[in-house]
């Protein structure tokens, strides 16, 4: 077996008139995060783990922020497309785990609609996709509600491939 590991975080600013969009769920509340696609900062970390696992660069390197393409497009859609790169290459998640970084609102009663989301996403079981929140204790940028973030790590595995004799 192959494996292989990726890391990502992710940081978007909170800001008023925007839908805040986590692990591809909108949250109610007063504020949305800022970016120029819907700025889901836990997809994008997610994505761009998946993308580091299988060493082809970062996401602005896939889907640049300057490109009108993606203006406003759903973060799943870039997760989708890595899952399609993942496949590409032969490999195959084995585990996932993020966390969110949010002072509020409180995000522990949608923990399981966006496992839910984010499994059914890559195709893979639930128990496989970890997803935790913790707040900012009222300290940094976090803690203050300026903006909220996410990490997330990912194992991957070369699939078995069984040749006819």
């Amino acid at each position: 077996m192959s494996y292989r590991i990726g890391h990502s975080y992710d940081i978007h600013r909170l800001e008023e008139n925007r839908k805040l969009i986590l692990g591809g769920i909108e949250i109610p509340y007063q504020k949305g995060l800022l970016g120029h696609s819907d700025a889901d900062c836990l997809l994008h970390a997610i994505t761009e783990a998946i993308i580091g696992a299988l060493g082809l660069g970062d996401l602005g390197t896939h889907f640049p922020d300057n490109d009108p393409k993606y203006k406003d497009m759903p973060s799943s859609y870039f997760l989708k497309e890595v899952k399609k790169l993942l496949e590409t290459k032969n490999y195959e998640i084995n585990n996932l785990d993020s966390t969110i970084y949010i002072e509020e609102p409180l995000i522990k009663p949608y923990i399981i609609e966006i496992k839910r989301n984010i499994s059914s996403i890559l195709g893979i079981d639930e128990e496989r996709v970890n997803v935790k929140a913790t707040r900012g204790e009222k300290i940094g940028c976090i803690g203050r509600q300026e903006g909220i973030a996410a990490e997330a790590v990912v194992l991957i595995e070369k699939r078995m491939i069984y040749k006819k004799l």
